[in-house]
């Protein structure tokens, strides 16, 4: 028996929304979670912005919640400063070195990128406290071992172990200063942010080696006053 043509053509699948990737859904649900918060934020807008079905969205994440920590994650993992780009900046000298590593630190946490995640991060981290954690984990802890490694290499002596995580923790408080009034509308200039780094990398940096030297006058009042910034930041960050 002859087949008919009609059996012999497979069978026309009817058109319907073209199917996203899961890294777009998740980018056009960051902007609605960065714009509104999450909870302003409903899962329809998020199917309507993407242009997906809701059973879509909930068969991959199952609720809200669940879609706004995998959007997040994927933004901080993103947007974090790799490690070997901080190391690839340490030339010979050492303030230098402190000083592009400022540069970079600075310039990734005030991108838009950056201060949406920090406005973001500290909104919703009392809600879910391990949103900011896997940001602290991911993002501040390599920074910051990286950065003990690096004065504990280079200034020796008793900068070492809990001294120089101490250091490294004041170091990046002092650097990204700027980013906690830009987080509040407070904007400064690029002239005035490169006045910031080099004021803190001198501060730091000759701080350190006093009280590395064992002057324990002035070096003992910058240690201080590095402590004090650092927890006074820390408690705003809290706040915010």
């Amino acid at each position: 028996m002859e087949q008919t043509v009609s059996t012999l053509e497979p069978a026309r699948r009817r058109p319907g929304r073209p199917s996203l990737s899961n890294e777009q859904l998740l980018d056009h649900a960051l902007d609605l979670f960065l714009e509104q918060g999450f909870e302003r934020t409903s899962i329809e807008a998020i199917c309507a912005a993407a242009g997906m079905a809701k059973r879509t969205v909930y068969a991959r994440y199952g609720d809200k919640e669940s879609l706004f920590r995998a959007a997040l994650q994927r933004a901080i993992e993103e947007w974090i400063v790799p490690v070997e780009r901080l190391r690839a900046a340490e030339v010979d000298d050492l303030e230098q070195s402190l000083l592009a590593i400022g540069e970079i630190l600075l310039a990734n946490i005030m991108s838009p990128a950056g201060l949406r995640l920090l406005r973001l991060t500290n909104a919703e981290s009392g809600r879910s406290p391990e949103i900011g954690a896997y940001n602290v984990q991911q993002g501040t802890e390599p920074t910051i071992a990286f950065l003990a490694e690096l004065f504990a290499r280079r200034l020796g002596g008793a900068m070492q172990g809990p001294e120089a995580r101490d250091a490294a923790e004041g170091f990046l408080h002092l650097v990204t200063g700027p980013a906690i009034d830009a987080a509040w509308g407070v904007t400064r200039g690029k002239a005035a942010l490169a006045r910031h780094i080099r004021s803190s990398v001198r501060l730091f940096l000759h701080g350190a080696l006093a009280g590395n030297d064992g002057d324990s006058g002035d070096a003992a009042r910058l240690r201080k006053l590095l402590a004090e910034t650092a927890s006074a930041l820390e408690d705003v960050r809290q706040r915010l």
